[in-house]
């Protein structure tokens, strides 16, 4: 096979932010790349995807995108039978998460990990476009909160690696994605920027909910405040409007945000970035992108066995395989950008005839350790009737949130956590239910007289029984007042690493009879004892509000635990934020990681892997921005090594 190898400078496997940043990086110097993308290729409009999401009956995140995981009956397709599986919303269910049969990741652990992700050239459109950078203190916390703790969770980054040595990496990356935001008001916590920088975009304007949460939160007293602890007295709670890739005037060619309220899981205009943008500039500079090739191993040279030598494909044209051939790419270079769980998911599958049976760039034994999420705690409410409302499905899904919180002397006990305002209502909340999601199932509830969404009461109504049901103006007038006073917060918790929830080989497998990833979860006491604030900070939100709470964890929830808080006994729960993280940590030590600052392998020296996967730790922004970054560091690492070889 090796001599029929593609041959190219550097070969990326993996289509996404980071791969698709490097190889556009490296095409603008005149150095040739290979991408090897699982799915199918960039599409030549978005058309089929919007279909695709207009006609699915459950609109969850991968609803637009390739592959198929339900059948014309609905019913959830074995991932035994599909050629590059996924996981998804529907089969992470608690009645699915840990069926091999329903879901692509073969779940052991204690809790399920409820995080999905896409493996095609244009997945990554699902994300919602929050482009946040990590704060100081993320990049210090053992040194600043637990330097005298043995077992403190948060390790430091590398030295290399820092928010000020990264500002001009987070520069370039907020130009490539075009991020709209405020200098000014993104100034919080130690983040800082250089002299007269200015983001791309002027940011996107706060919705009303965002307004009257910030109104909510002034003239605070320390009682009310004092759990969070904060180290100092906090009398005011800023929310600030999130840095978004999300076009607020035109750029680069690209319209501005309409307001459409499905950023998640496709822009219909496409004023939101996503990497098919770079993956097309990259492709017209001669890049080449084989769509259809899932890598299924790295090899090693002979002697010596710190260079990569090659890697196989496999190739594919039906959803459900089987596989249609088989290829192989040569390189100088190679890039492994595939997330942090299919990264080591490869790495554990190359075992080079036996030389490497614990995997490629594994003498740590780290390689799927430390698997790492923000655990998102929701809560929802209505606004009292006496309140303005605030129409909510109206905008971008997310447009402010509060930060300030993320960092402070609390990290010693337990993990931070950073809120967004929703403006989608009760519809990510009540979505799953019988009828889909709102405003639907509420609209369902109020014509045929039931109560899946908890709205149709006495209290709310103003009947003279439960469950009425409704018809003409009295419908219009409830739904109106009703609706447009629904509102849901989120909390992105931090997650320490931990060598106990890790990525391993399972031994189920996908249509192409490649080994499937097993997962083993949980969330620790640390995070716990975060969650347990973000609940305070829930209810501190909410009274401030006077909104009604309508929070609840539903039973049987795998992912449930219950804590007393306050003298009283509270179930509490955590959903996936789809920010995989930590799987190939970064270190300056080989026994404790397994790529440098630049995420280049200790093991073999021309061998990177690169996303989120690298991060020590997650703090609680969202990783994209950070993935982003780092890949522009790394591509101009990777250019100047091919420069001095010549």
């Amino acid at each position: 096979m090796a001599d029929n190898c593609i041959k190219c400078d550097v070969a990326i496997v993996g289509s996404g932010f980071a791969g698709a940043i490097i190889a556009n990086e490296l095409s603008q110097k005149g150095i040739s790349v290979v991408v090897l993308e699982a799915g199918a290729g960039v599409q030549p409009n978005i058309n089929g995807y919007m279909a695709h999401f207009y006609k699915a009956n459950a609109k969850v995140p991968e609803s637009a995108y390739p592959p198929e995981f339900v059948d014309s009956k609905d019913n959830i397709i074995d991932p035994a039978n599909v050629a590059a599986g996924r996981p998804t919303v529907l089969s992470l269910l608690p009645s699915r998460w840990n069926k091999p049969e329903q879901s692509y990741l073969v779940q052991t652990g204690h809790a399920p990990f409820p995080s999905t992700y896409e493996r095609v050239a244009g997945g990554t459109s699902h994300w919602l476009g929050t482009s946040l950078r990590l704060v100081p203190g993320d990049f210090r916390s053992k040194t600043t909160y637990g330097k005298d703790q043995k077992d403190f969770p948060l390790p430091d980054w590398p030295d290399a690696i820092s928010a000020d040595k990264l500002s001009p990496y987070y520069a370039r990356a907020e130009a490539e994605l075009g991020v709209s935001a405020d200098v000014n008001e993104q100034s919080f916590l130690g983040v800082s920027f250089t002299k007269d920088y200015r983001y791309p975009m002027p940011r996107i304007p706060p919705s009303l909910l965002d307004r009257r949460v910030g109104e909510a939160l002034t003239q605070l007293t320390d009682k009310e405040t004092s759990f969070l602890g904060m180290g100092k007295p906090v009398s005011e709670i800023k929310v600030r409007s999130l840095p978004a890739a999300r076009n607020s005037q035109p750029y680069r060619n690209r319209r501005a945000c309409a307001g459409n309220t499905n950023c998640i899981p496709i822009c219909p205009i496409q004023a939101k970035y996503d990497p098919t943008i770079t993956l097309n500039e990259a492709t017209n500079r001669g890049a080449q992108l084989i769509d259809h090739a899932v890598a299924s191993a790295i090899i090693l040279e002979d002697e010596p066995v710190s260079r990569v030598s090659q890697i196989n494909f496999i190739r594919y044209s039906s959803e459900s395989g089987p596989k249609t051939g088989e290829g192989c790419v040569k390189a100088k270079v190679y890039v492994i950008a595939a997330n942090a769980i299919e990264t080591p998911r490869l790495l554990l599958m190359s075992k080079n005839n036996g030389r490497t049976e614990k995997g490629v760039a594994n003498r740590s034994e780290l390689v799927g350790c430390n698997l790492m999420d923000h655990p998102y705690y929701v809560a929802w409410g209505l606004l009292p009737m006496t309140a303005k409302p605030v129409f909510p499905y109206r905008g971008p899904l997310i447009t402010s949130g509060i930060g300030d919180l993320c960092d402070g002397p609390f990290r010693a006990k337990r993990a931070a956590f950073r809120v967004d305002i929703g403006n989608e209502g009760w519809n990510y909340v009540i979505g799953g239910g019988a009828f889909g999601a709102d405003p639907l199932v509420t609209t369902v509830d109020f014509v045929n007289g039931m109560n899946s969404s908890g709205l149709n009461k006495r209290k709310f109504t103003q009947l003279s029984q439960d469950n009425a049901a409704m018809f003409g103006a009295g419908l219009a007038q409830k739904l109106n007042d009703l609706i447009s006073r629904q509102f849901r917060i989120g909390f992105l918790v931090e997650q320490p690493p931990d060598p106990k929830n890790r990525v391993t080989l399972s031994k189920f497998t996908d249509a192409l009879k490649l080994p499937r990833p097993e997962i083993r979860y949980d969330i620790s006491e640390y995070t716990k004892q975060g969650i347990i604030a973000a609940y305070r900070m829930k209810n501190l939100i909410f009274d401030r509000l006077g909104a009604e709470d309508f929070t609840e964890t539903a039973d049987g929830d795998p992912a449930a635990f219950e804590k007393m808080i306050d003298d009283e006994k509270i179930k509490l729960t955590y959903g996936g934020a789809g920010h995989i993280m930590g799987t190939y940590r970064m270190g300056d030590d080989w026994k404790t990681s397994v790529v440098d600052s630049f995420q280049r392998t200790h093991d073999h020296n021309n061998l990177y892997l690169v996303g989120s996967g690298t991060f020590p730790t997650g703090g609680t922004a969202n990783p994209t921005l950070t993935i982003s970054a780092l890949a522009m560091r790394t591509a101009d690492s990777i250019a100047g090594d091919l420069r001095s070889q010549g």
